[in-house]
């Protein structure tokens, strides 16, 4: 089978016909889906989420996962169609303990999550809220979703040939289902949910079915008696594990991913799988299952449920939209991963500007890693791959530059604007500053934070340091301006305090508390140069 293979070479593709080599785990899974699908025009990858609360970053696993499949996909010159099923039919079970109107919102325990209101009062639903802002921020980080929202669906009555079908199948769904119990499902049980047409509650006591087109059921809650007509009723749903096989064959669906809590043996994807054939003539969609991935230092599972979560829009506060992409994409999908909002942070941008480098071939690597560096890089990028190396503000020197800036933008831009060469290096610029100084703000160590000192502090010092800083005074009205790089300073530094025989930590510890009223902080060399021989003859002579 002959493909297309786009590889990045200093920011151009250049297409290479022949046979595809799979580099990374979204490439092979893009070839099991057409080795096993057939090799089609068109494929359907589907994702989907319960807005039952805040959708939280654990979630953004199973979208970004099929994203990949789809470019890998594309890549091969297919159509996609990516189909994003928002369960907002579902029951609202919980009210989480982050959501305003507590007390409100219970009221509207049982009924549909699509029927709750907003407790914000901004849109026209609870699922609405949850909804909208996901939505926003898939699109931040080029995610373009077809949605499908399942209430409207089931209210326009698409499914109602589906839900016939589920019926006329309830001995066979339950001996599937019964497989997999420990209890076996009452006799009297049937594949359907109803909410209530009195208090709109899905708490239904008992049911049947005529074995054509009418349901009757009574309430636990209000104790309503009541009959459905299927051809006309739009309050009976299907349940997950009815709900989840029928939607593959109505959709078509080739991929769909799970997590290890659908993915174990007799999960619902076990049942799905046997269900979604017989039931409705449709194949289960080629799996991939994917591990949890949690935020470093928060422990546990996130739940939208519980209210303890962190966003996609928490973390894109922190990193790049495409580095938040490469994040993901560095990993192989079953693999568990920890996101830092720590002092790791720092290291996340070392490690994505140093694979950026390799992929542009600014840096040397083995054949392997290069290809890999070049192949994440691609289905990282938000849009088309830049053209040329991109400009690589370092992460900790720009945190240093911010902090002696105090945040200042503008004159941040001002120590880059010689680095610069196009407008895709000024929107890092802009980008990774705005972070920068929101982690610093919010999640860097406090012994990491400083700001330069307008007047120079009170400080104890000997003879011998004050020779030492007499030294530098002079040395900053003659021999600074022949300094060229932080190396040839650094040794200056030391010159001027073996001639006055101090201790190197005397002698940096009484600088750093003149700068920055601190023991210690950025190597010293660097940091001056930043701050300029004005602020510190400036601070020196508060001092001598």
């Amino acid at each position: 089978m002959s493909f297309f293979y786009f590889e990045v070479n200093m920011g151009k593709k250049e297409e290479k016909s022949g046979s595809f080599k799979a580099i990374h785990w979204a490439d092979a899974t893009a070839d099991r889906i057409i080795r096993q699908c057939g090799d089609k025009e068109s494929y359907t990858v589907a994702s989907g989420i319960t807005p039952s609360g805040v959708v939280h970053f654990g979630n953004f696993r199973e979208t970004i996962t099929v994203d990949f499949v789809a470019r890998a996909l594309r890549d091969r010159g297919k159509k996609v169609r990516f189909i994003f099923s928002w369960d907002d039919y579902d029951t609202f079970r919980k009210v989480p303990a982050n959501m305003p109107k507590q007390e409100e919102l219970k009221t509207y325990m049982f009924q549909p999550i699509v029927d709750t209101p907003d407790p914000y009062g901004k849109t026209e639903s609870y699922a609405s809220h949850h909804e909208k802002n996901y939505e926003a921020q898939l699109s931040r980080v080029g995610v373009d979703v077809e949605a499908i929202y399942q209430a409207k669906k089931y209210k326009k009555g698409d499914y109602k040939e589906e839900i016939k079908k589920t019926l006329a199948n309830t001995k066979n769904i339950k001996t599937v289902l019964d497989a997999h119990r420990k209890q076996p499902l009452g006799d009297d049980w049937l594949p359907l949910s109803i909410y209530c047409e009195e208090c709109n509650r899905d708490k239904i006591a008992t049911m049947s079915y005529d074995g054509e087109n009418t349901v009757h059921y009574t309430c636990e809650l209000c104790g309503h008696k009541g009959s459905l007509k299927l051809d006309e009723t739009s309050r009976a749903k299907l349940p997950w594990r009815m709900d989840w096989p029928m939607r593959w064959a109505y959709e078509s669906v080739d991929f769909e991913p799970g997590g290890k809590d659908h993915s174990s043996e007799g999960g619902s994807f076990t049942t799905a799988k046997e269900i979604v054939g017989p039931v409705y003539g449709g194949k289960p969609p080629i799996y991939l299952q994917y591990e949890f991935v949690s935020i470093k230092g928060a422990g546990g599972k996130m739940s939208s449920s519980s209210g303890n979560v962190i966003t996609l829009k928490d973390v894109l506060d922190i990193y790049e939209p495409e580095m938040v992409r490469w994040i993901f994409a560095s990993y192989k999908s079953n693999a568990e991963f920890s996101v830092s909002f720590d002092l790791d942070v720092i290291k996340t941008y070392e490690d994505f500007d140093r694979q950026e480098r390799l992929a542009f071939g600014v840096d040397q690597g083995n054949q392997k890693k290069v290809a890999m560096a070049k192949r994440v890089y691609e289905i990282s990028s938000i849009g088309e791959v830049p053209k040329e190396m991109p400009f690589q503000p370092a992460f900790r020197h720009l945190c240093n530059i911010l902090q002696i800036h105090n945040g200042n933008l503008e004159k941040v831009r001002e120590a880059y604007k010689n680095e610069m060469k196009n407008e895709r290096d000024e929107r890092r610029l802009r980008e990774r500053s705005e972070r920068a100084l929101f982690w610093i703000n919010h999640y860097a160590p406090e012994d990491f934070k400083f700001k330069i000192n307008e007047k120079a502090p009170k400080v104890e010092m000997n003879e011998l340091q004050r020779g030492f800083l007499k030294e530098l005074q002079a040395f900053l009205g003659q021999g600074w301006d022949d300094i060229t790089n932080d190396k040839e300073l650094h040794e200056k530094l030391y010159e001027m305090i073996h001639k006055v025989e101090l201790q190197p930590s005397d002698a940096f510890t009484l600088l750093y508390g003149i700068l920055i009223s601190k023991e210690k902080g950025p190597k010293l060399a660097g940091f001056m140069r930043i701050i300029g021989k004005e602020k510190i003859g400036s601070l020196l002579g508060d001092i001598l």
